[in-house]
C-alpha cells in the first residue's frame, strides 16, 4: 500500500531564510521571534536555512547555551521549516514579552515549526530566496505529514 503524496499548492508559496549559527538552532528549539534590522513583507512558509557562519561570541549567551545544549550545530543546510504569520516592529517589553525579542528590531513571528531528521545541505541567500523545486522536494521527503 503506497502513502498518499502531498499535494503542494502552485505557484509563489515557499522561501527559504539563511540565518547564522547558533541562532538557525535556537529557532528549532523554540527561539521566537526571529530579530532582522528591516521589516519582511514575505507571509507564508520558509525553508530555515543554516548559514555557513558561526557567531561564536553568542555561545556564551546563556538562553542560546539552553536553547543550543546537546543538538549539532549544522552549516550550509536546511534544517527546519517553519510557516512566518507576522513581522512587526519591537512594540516594547509588556507588547513582545520573549526573551528573544530585541529592542527596536523588527520581529518575526515564527509557528509550526518543524525540524528536519536530516540537514539537506543547501547554499542560501541574503535575504530571502526562492528554493528549487528539487530542494523542497529533498525537504517534503523528511516530512511526510506536511500539509502547506
Amino acid at each position: 500500500m503506497s502513502t498518499p503524496t502531498a499535494v503542494l499548492p502552485e505557484g509563489d508559496w515557499i522561501r527559504g531564510i539563511t540565518i547564522r549559527q547558533p541562532w538557525a538552532t535556537c529557532i528549532l528549539a523554540g527561539k521566537n521571534p526571529k530579530n532582522r534590522p528591516r521589516p519582511w513583507p514575505w507571509r507564508g512558509w520558509v525553508l530555515i536555512h543554516a548559514g555557513q557562519k558561526l557567531e561564536r561570541p553568542a555561545l556564551r549567551d546563556p538562553l542560546v547555551a539552553t536553547a543550543i545544549r546537546g543538538r549539532e550545530l549544522h552549516l550550509g543546510a536546511v534544517i527546519g521549516v517553519a510557516r512566518l504569520t507576522d513581522c512587526h516592529l519591537d512594540q516594547g517589553s509588556e507588547q513582545c514579552t520573549s526573551p528573544w525579542a530585541e529592542r527596536g528590531a523588527h520581529h518575526l513571528v515564527l509557528a509550526d515549526v518543524q525540524e528536519l531528521a536530516l540537514p539537506v545541505t543547501a547554499t542560501g541567500a541574503l535575504p530571502a530566496w526562492k528554493p528549487t523545486p528539487d530542494l523542497v522536494a529533498q525537504v517534503l521527503q523528511q516530512l511526510p505529514d506536511f500539509r502547506p
